[in-house]
């Protein structure tokens, strides 16, 4: 066989070992070092293997993976996802639908502070599910809510499906970072505007046969300010701190995840088996995803030695599909595949294969790295996998709760993503004026 059929063959095995059960990361190894093993030896192929890993774990930059990832785990339990809500649910009473309203933009500053879409999504469920419903609001427009914007984690910065993209792409953390916070703003806007306008042409699918008149308990503006405190500081002290200049993407970790143990601390929330715990959960989600970066790195290695990106490279720009024509079906794939598997997954099975082409096209790779993120998004909302989705069913622990429900309540949500991925590929500088300054 030749080197292209090789590494075709390994494409197809490695589908086939993850549409049968087999782990992501152990699949693109044992793909990987087969096709090394028969497009040279199997000698070449364990030195590769022990290259890749030292190459690709060994970066300082990977040390901002488990900050970010206990930072966000630290918020979580603090109770600051609850604060962000009162806040937003007191500013936000008088407008129409605007506890919905209130959700997006209170996950989108939880967002800014935690870079996990599915904290997000636990948090939320349980905070503002049960205060919507309260107010007369239909546990399908409540729960789609909470899981459209739950999605907002993984685009405004910090965001681990970045910084992932950001090493895989050779990319700039920082830019990437920067680079999510139009787009972070745009999705809010809109799924914002989409709540208005279910709230005045769907009423039957907004609230629960009652008009929306009831008032959410108001607050005092020194409780509102009390509340806001530990959030603003927060963000100050990672954000302000990294496009500042004082800190790199992994001093910034560093900071976050020391102002959100001293939040924790000061409320009491942490107890010594409870903080433990966290860690060892931290450890558990950083191994598994410098794990899956290395198999990538890995695979990626592999289909290089074999030419496959090259010749698909040619394929899509040389004949009638053309470079745009690629990157539609590059995100029709992308989308696709979030019904069946993760968001990690997803971006470290394609990008070794298609960020040959995206760069061979010209494509500027920092917006090839948002619209990349959108897309993977959107698998988050759809079925039959719909991660976000089984996490707000898990979290509320709700029978009466179908998981069909809450699928048709986040496809409006959906579909402004839809929108804003073809916005951001129709105004790229949506993505890229903050990344190029």
């Amino acid at each position: 066989m030749t080197p292209l059929e090789i590494g075709t063959y390994a494409i197809g095995a490695l589908i086939l070992l993850i549409y049968i059960g087999m782990p992501i990361g152990i699949g693109m190894l044992f793909v990987s070092f087969a096709g090394v093993s028969l497009i040279r030896n199997e000698v070449i192929a364990t030195r590769m293997i022990g290259a890749v890993a030292n190459d690709s774990l060994r970066e300082y930059l990977f040390a901002v993976v488990p900050l970010f990832v206990l930072m966000g785990l630290l918020v979580t339990v603090s109770g600051v996802g609850k604060d962000t809500f009162d806040v937003f649910e007191r500013l936000l009473k008088r407008v129409t639908a605007g506890l919905g309203i209130a959700t997006v933009f209170a996950n989108a500053v939880f967002a800014s502070i935690t870079g996990i879409s599915i904290a997000s999504a636990t948090v939320f469920s349980r905070v503002a599910v049960p205060e919507m419903t309260r107010h007369g609001y239909t546990k399908k427009f409540a729960t789609g809510v909470v899981a459209g914007s739950s999605v907002l984690g993984m685009m405004i910065p910090p965001s681990l499906l970045m910084i992932i993209y950001a090493v895989l792409a050779e990319e700039s953390v920082g830019r990437m970072f920067l680079a999510g916070i139009g787009p972070g703003l745009l999705l809010a806007i809109l799924f914002s505007g989409t709540i208005i306008l279910l709230a005045r042409t769907s009423r039957d699918f907004v609230f629960n046969n009652v008009d929306d008149i009831a008032i959410p308990d108001d607050l005092s503006v020194m409780a509102i300010i009390r509340k806001a405190v530990p959030i603003v500081a927060l963000m100050l002290l990672v954000l302000g701190g990294l496009y500042g200049g004082f800190f790199n993407p992994t001093e910034a970790g560093a900071a976050g995840a020391f102002g959100a143990l001293v939040i924790a601390i000061l409320r009491r929330s942490l107890t010594g088996s409870k903080l433990w715990n966290l860690l060892v959960e931290t450890g558990q989600i950083t191994v598994s995803v410098l794990i899956l970066i290395m198999a990538a790195t890995f695979f990626s290695r592999m289909l290089a030695l074999s030419g496959v990106p090259r010749e698909l490279a040619e394929f899509f720009l040389s004949g009638s599909i053309g470079p745009y024509g690629f990157l539609v079906i590059y995100l029709l794939l992308i989308i696709a595949l979030g019904c069946l598997i993760d968001s990690i997954s997803i971006m470290l099975i394609m990008l070794p294969i298609a960020l040959p082409v995206a760069n061979a096209a010209g494509f500027d790779l920092i917006w090839f790295g948002v619209l990349t993120v959108v897309a993977v998004e959107i698998g988050l909302l759809t079925p039959p996998f719909g991660l976000s989705v089984y996490t707000i069913k898990s979290a509320m622990d709700d029978p009466d709760l179908q998981i069909g429900e809450i699928f048709r309540g986040a496809l409006p949500f959906v579909a402004a993503m839809v929108a804003a991925l073809a916005l951001i590929i129709a105004f790229p500088s949506i993505a890229t004026w903050l990344a190029r300054l």
